[in-house]
């Protein structure tokens, strides 16, 4: 599952800067899985100025999300990923590895219209999916831990309509984001019920980590450190000045809607991982989740998916 309001915009010049790097500092690039939107503050923030011997550049999505197809090429250094398609990634045997986390908490939610008490309620009801496979695994999840039957649901495939879905109440409940369709939706007038995942049976894993690949880690490992400590140091200003950083991501996202913006900042900002760090425990308990509930065939490999040194 992952935030599904996609709009493919051109590379952000104030953020990227030109081709040459700061004197002095390293250049790094980081692409991000999504058009930019305030999960992504501390990167937009780590990029305004050189820091920590680098100088970051910011890559937004082309045709689709492709930051696990660019780090593993070598194409860039970093990426921004969904831990689940970190997991589906290192499966299919791509070198990606997990070195930070951005954001410390699940994100994912069936979210239902307000008529709709729990979760296994949606029995004889329509729930509409992106056509990702997280969906109806998490949608499964979540229904049977609260006792439902996952097989009386009907599921659609809406692609990434589901707010306008569930706007004109042609489904009953849609697998996504709490900090952004919730978000959205509730601004909209619509008072949704939100099911967050981490209350039917999921640990308390990092929804958003960053990622590199094994050849670029053993290469430039210290120029990845520095980046991840100037990224840390964009969450800590994100923190100081909110409304900077939702006037940077407003610029960025090419949208007028501020307040929207705003109110998806203060969603995820109490979730941001402190100091990016990465929770081997929390991590294992993951791992046992996503092949519980048939995400991947095999267990995520940890201790090879995560590397806990740089945080």
């Amino acid at each position: 599952m992952r935030l599904v309001v996609v709009a493919i915009l051109a590379l952000l010049a104030a953020a990227c800067g030109s081709d040459s790097a700061s004197p002095g500092a390293q250049p790094v690039t980081i692409a991000l899985d999504f058009t930019p939107n305030p999960v992504h503050a501390p990167i937009y923030e780590a990029a305004k100025a050189p820091s920590h011997g680098i100088s970051l550049r910011i890559r937004k999505p082309g045709s689709g999300p492709d930051s696990l197809k660019l780090v593993a090429s070598g194409k860039v250094d970093l990426g921004v990923a969904d831990i689940h398609d970190l997991a589906i990634a290192r499966q299919q045997g791509v070198d990606v590895v997990g070195v930070a986390a951005l954001v410390g908490k699940p994100l994912a939610a069936l979210v239902a219209q307000p008529g709709i008490s729990r979760p296994r309620a949606l029995a004889g009801k329509t729930v509409g999916v992106s056509g990702l496979p997280s969906d109806p695994a998490f949608l499964k999840a979540i229904v049977e831990h609260d006792g439902g039957d996952v097989s009386k649901i009907r599921q659609v495939t809406i692609g990434f309509a589901a707010v306008s879905r569930l706007l004109t109440k042609r489904v009953d409940a849609v697998p996504a984001f709490w900090n952004a369709e919730g978000v959205a939706l509730k601004r909209s007038g619509l008072d949704v019920k939100e099911f967050r995942v981490e209350d039917y049976g999921a640990p308390p894993y990092p929804e958003v980590v960053l990622i590199t690949s094994g050849a670029t880690l053993k290469k430039h490992r210290d120029r990845i450190k520095g980046a991840l400590a100037a990224i840390a140091g964009g969450l800590d200003a994100t923190r100081r000045d909110p409304g900077g950083a939702v006037s940077m991501i407003a610029r960025a996202a090419e949208t007028k809607d501020t307040a929207l913006v705003r109110a998806q900042l203060d969603a995820v900002l109490p979730v941001f991982a402190p100091g990016l760090e990465l929770d081997r425990g929390v991590l294992d308990r993951w791992a046992d989740f996503d092949a519980g509930i048939g995400l991947v065939k095999q267990r995520p490999d940890v201790a090879k998916s995560f590397d806990f040194t740089l945080r």
